[in-house]
């Protein structure tokens, strides 16, 4: 002991101290180094909380705690006075070479795995002022311990005093970023139940998607969306999303067309600090963020020629690189793109190129229009008018005029189902001074009539609505041979229900029967 060089001892503890922030590694490595010095068979790092009356032990090193036993010890009445004790002393080091029942209380040796034929020392961990732990050696056997030992030990206060404070704090930071894992994917259910993830006509007019839906889903294939505006195509690539493998994982919207051209590579790749003027930190990018996920590129077509070649880069190497960087950042990621645009026209008129639209049209989805799904119309305006009564506040639900639906499955809906949302909307505005809800002043005229019309000389007198409407429903019946409902009957001609066609039928004063329906 004499020849201790203390330099060295102190560099070489504090070296393995400071190796890991982990502080079950960092004290083990200790620990097998200043054995050589100070006789020690057990360490263990541990917070005295009196007013919980618990001992919490942050590591161990020399023993495990006995098969059951939580790294969190209760204190006998005995050692919660004995702790509170020595702490109010002011003593830094305390030094129990004897086994005395009053100074080492026996249950916390037991639940640490001792006999009562132990030596012991403490030393009080204390950082700028504040008490943060203690650290315990225990030896086999009594007077093992002197007072070079506890010189030696206290050498290493300060450096034991800052692991121990790093390592609480990274556990911390651990645990808030565990929480907060746990809390953004409960916030995600949640924001999706609220926004409504169920597809309304899966069973019906999407159907044929869905088959689609759920034989990509399990893959990694790119996948394309395409549809007219409106068609919930975003619905559909979280709903891929939602029954992959990645399900867990990040899912990262971008509106390629939304987003200025001159800062659309520092949104897709992000860019390192100093890449330009403003550039103050290192910010990532979209395809950064999806990494495990999946990046959804909703109208594609408006890329820029630039960003087509690097979004092909990723497509091809699964590596981005950011503005002003020069290293290569893998990323796991899966694709799926958007369009209203007819990208194969623009890849003939160069717009678009073409070695990027085979990489995206691996597997591409076509979604209808909902003037092609009649059907899924009442649905979708039930779904609305309860999801629209809840966000607007509105005491009752409101009841539909007798002709409202007619009206609304009637019309062509260029917009699609974003369009009749806003329809739903702005009639539940009006609904607030009473009455059923009506759609008439709401909507132009109705798909059917303009079929009519453009078969019509330019020149033809406009006839009455309900005129135009009845020569429509009379020429489906004359092609389906007077059949309503099934396979090739009118009401399929029509894509409308076929309750909602009798209706009609009746109002315009349609006669039912094989022998009544010709004009």
């Amino acid at each position: 002991m004499t020849n201790v060089d203390e330099d060295l001892f102190f560099r070489e503890a504090t070296l393995r101290l400071c190796s890991s922030l982990d502080i079950q590694v960092a004290l083990n490595r200790c620990y097998e180094y200043i054995r050589a010095f100070i006789p020690v068979m057990q360490a263990h790092l541990h917070i005295l909380d009196f007013e919980q009356n618990v001992l919490r032990l942050v590591a161990l090193v020399g023993a495990v705690l006995p098969e059951g036993e939580e790294h969190i010890l209760h204190l006998p009445e005995k050692g919660r006075r004995e702790g509170a004790a020595f702490w109010k002393t002011g003593e830094v080091i305390r030094i129990v070479n004897q086994p005395d029942p009053i100074k080492v209380n026996p249950e916390i040796l037991r639940r640490l795995g001792f006999r009562e034929n132990v030596s012991y020392m403490s030393m009080v961990l204390e950082l700028e002022g504040s008490r943060i732990g203690n650290l315990g050696l225990m030896a086999d056997g009594v007077n093992q311990y002197t007072d070079e030992h506890a010189r030696l030990l206290r050498l290493l206060r300060e450096p034991m005093s800052i692991a121990m404070s790093n390592a609480l704090e990274h556990q911390e930071v651990i645990r808030f970023k565990q929480m907060l894992a746990d809390d953004n994917k409960y916030l995600l259910d949640e924001l999706r139940s609220v926004s409504g993830d169920e597809i309304i006509g899966a069973d019906f007019g999407l159907n044929m998607v869905m088959r689609m839906v759920e034989q990509v889903a399990p893959l990694d294939s790119p996948v394309l969306l395409l549809g007219e505006t409106g068609t919930g195509k975003e619905l559909i690539a979280n709903a891929i999303h939602s029954s992959s493998p990645r399900k867990d994982g990040p899912f990262i919207k971008v509106n390629c067309g939304a987003i200025p051209e001159t800062l659309l590579d520092s949104e897709l790749f992000g860019h390192e600090k100093g890449a330009f003027t403003g550039a103050i930190s290192r910010k990532r990018g979209r395809f950064e963020r999806a990494d495990k996920g999946t990046i959804f590129l909703d109208e594609i077509g408006e890329l820029p020629a630039q960003a087509q070649v690097r979004l092909l880069h990723v497509l091809q190497r699964k590596e981005i690189e950011r503005v002003g960087g020069t290293s290569s950042i893998p990323v796991d990621i899966r694709i799926i793109s958007a369009t209203h645009r007819n990208l194969q026209e623009m890849v003939g008129s160069g717009q678009f190129r073409e070695d990027l639209w085979f990489r995206i049209n691996v597997f591409p989805i076509m979604i209808p229009p909902l003037r092609q799904r009649r059907g899924d119309i009442p649905s979708l305006v039930h779904h609305f008018i309860h999801r629209k009564s809840m966000e607007l506040k509105l005491k009752e639900r409101p009841r539909l005029a007798p002709d409202a639906m007619d009206t609304l499955t009637a019309y062509d809906w260029p917009g699609n189902v974003r369009e009749l949302e806003n329809t739903i909307e702005r009639a539940l505005i009006q609904h607030r001074t009473g009455g059923p809800l009506s759609f008439e002043a709401l909507l132009p005229l109705a798909a059917p009539d303009k079929v009519v019309q453009s078969q019509s000389s330019q020149n033809e007198p406009l006839v009455p609505l309900d005129e135009m409407n009845a020569r429509h429903i009379r020429r489906a019946l004359e092609k389906a041979g007077g059949k309503i409902y099934g396979p090739g009957g009118a009401a399929q001609i029509l894509n409308i229900n076929p309750s909602t066609l009798r209706k009609r039928m009746n109002k315009l004063g349609i006669s039912y029967g094989r022998k009544s329906w010709r004009l």
